[in-house]
């Protein structure tokens, strides 16, 4: 499960990201507080975890314009302890409020407790003309045939699915797997679409992905 932290206090957040890698969640944590709904709407995280007082916008206002977009829960873990403070948190759309300073077994606990309620909303498969990205298994299939695939190829794929049918850019892929701490430049990129493609051909799906010179690709 995928987690994205959005807390501006830069001890804090780095105190979050090791007790959830320790717990064994995948983790991203915004250090940059501008156009925040884009960058989780490319991360695709499983869960929200943010602040209520931001640098520019409230906490509150964040929650109201990640719900006009995705479904991705969220919990505010915050230092507003006013009990209007959580009701109008929740009012926003929010699935908890946890005020600081936070017992790290309860965060986890309630954390799991958001996730066990809301991860079926996630599909974990994908098609398109007859292949298919299987999620959990890590793999693709086409007709009868299937191969296993890497975690970076699964990312680049799972994002080109989400965009099925739009050109996505070289630089949002990198910037992409750069947000998941897999450093990654633009030869070791191309180097993951041409093994993708192979993989491709082995099980009979040629040209399945497009390239658009100084564009991008496109599924």
């Amino acid at each position: 499960m995928h987690i994205f932290i959005i807390e501006d206090e830069p001890l804090i957040r780095r105190e979050l990201k090791i007790l959830l890698e320790n717990a064994m969640y995948q983790v991203t944590a915004a250090d940059i507080f501008e156009n925040l709904v884009n960058q989780v709407q490319t991360a695709m995280p499983d869960l929200i975890l943010m602040d209520v007082n931001l640098p520019g916008i409230s906490g509150f206002d964040l929650c109201i314009q990640l719900r006009e977009q995705t479904d991705i829960p969220v919990i505010f873990l915050t230092g507003r302890t006013d009990s209007m403070d959580e009701l109008n948190g929740i009012l926003k759309g929010a699935d908890d409020y946890i005020t600081k300073p936070y017992q790290p077994p309860l965060l986890l606990a309630r954390i799991a407790a958001v996730l066990k309620r809301t991860k079926g909303t996630k599909p974990e498969s994908f098609s398109k003309n007859g292949v298919t990205l299987h999620i959990p298994r890590c793999c693709l299939s086409f007709q009868s045939k299937s191969v296993e695939l890497t975690k970076n190829e699964m990312k680049i794929l799972h994002l080109l699915f989400l965009h099925e049918g739009e050109f996505v850019s070289r630089i949002t892929l990198v910037e992409y797997l750069w947000e998941n701490q897999i450093f990654i430049d633009d030869n070791t990129l191309s180097v993951h679409v041409t093994n993708i493609r192979k993989k491709l051909n082995s099980i009979g799906a040629e040209d399945f992905i497009e390239t658009k010179r100084g564009i991008g690709y496109r599924i």
